[in-house]
């Protein structure tokens, strides 16, 4: 008996190892669409964050009421960033833009003093921005408000358009990474089914029975995720060397919350599965798995 179940327990170690590399690798495809995800948020975030809003003020304007409506809006909620251009200001920006000095030509200076606004994403949308608009015109010393509002529709419809295919694709994805992960472990554990059926034979309970496996694959879908998160910072090393710029997109805190729901997922279906399999093989009798 003793020998029939370590020749059992030999011929499981190549299933485990199959079972291992198969779940890793469909944890290496979900993580590699949580990057995408995280990244895309990120990239969407910093384009809508680098929009930037024109408070144009009237020519007549002193500096110290320009700079007392700028502190008055730097409280705002929606203000990322912002900043006081004056008229002499935007002409030097101008000439160093352009390479003309236009103010030696006309002999003034046409432009305007400008407060600068760049908004947080979640106010850079057409709805947000036009309450913001309105809000602002309502200062006397305010000309205009000026930003490239088709750009900002067309972001925001693109976002959403993307995101809703992202969305799709990561329901799809899921049910399918749970599908193969248990069929993995299903696969592994169709090759203990005799060992399983003798150990309830000999008199065994069935949480006595159950509680090895259920470690084991409690480890198991613990070193798949790793190998799987592994692979992924492979992938993200690469891209630093070959992308330099994208590490200011970079977002460690969701990286490492997916790096933790990976182990967690891994864990989960390889338990559940497990756990299930051992359960199915106990209620079948002796001649049912042959």
């Amino acid at each position: 008996m003793a020998q029939s179940g370590k020749s059992s327990a030999k011929k499981s170690k190549p299933s485990y190892i199959y079972s291992i590399i198969g779940v890793a690798l469909v944890l290496f495809s979900l993580g590699t669409l949580g990057l995408v995800v995280i990244h895309a948020s990120k990239l969407s975030k910093y384009f809508k964050e680098n929009i930037e809003i024109q408070v144009i003020l009237r020519d007549n304007v002193k500096e110290n009421q320009a700079t007392a409506l700028r502190d008055s809006i730097a409280h705002k909620p929606y203000i990322k960033s912002i900043e006081y251009v004056s008229k002499d200001v935007a002409a030097e920006r101008f000439k160093k833009d352009f390479g003309e000095d236009f103010i030696q030509l006309l002999q003034y200076n046409p432009l305007y003093a400008s407060i600068n606004i760049k908004a947080n994403a979640n106010y850079v949308n057409t709805d947000s921005l036009k309450v913001i608009e309105n809000n602002l015109t309502q200062q006397n010393i305010v000309r205009e408000i000026s930003y490239q509002r088709s750009l900002v529709q067309k972001l925001n419809e693109n976002v959403n358009k993307i995101g809703m295919v992202i969305l799709i694709i990561s329901c799809l994805l899921a049910l399918v990474v749970i599908f193969l992960i248990d069929n993995t472990i299903r696969l592994a554990m169709f090759s203990n089914r005799f060992l399983i059926k003798t150990m309830q034979m000999v008199g065994a309970t069935r949480w006595f029975i159950a509680k090895p496996f259920d470690l084991r694959s409690i480890a198991n879908g613990a070193i798949s995720a790793l190998i799987a998160i592994a692979g992924l910072l492979g992938i993200l090393s690469f891209a630093d060397k070959a992308l330099p710029e994208l590490n200011g997109l970079r977002d460690n805190l969701m990286i490492a919350l997916l790096f933790l729901g990976m182990i967690v997922v891994g864990i989960a279906i390889s338990l559940f599965s497990t756990h299930r399999s051992v359960m199915k093989y106990l209620r079948l009798k002796l001649d049912d798995l042959y």
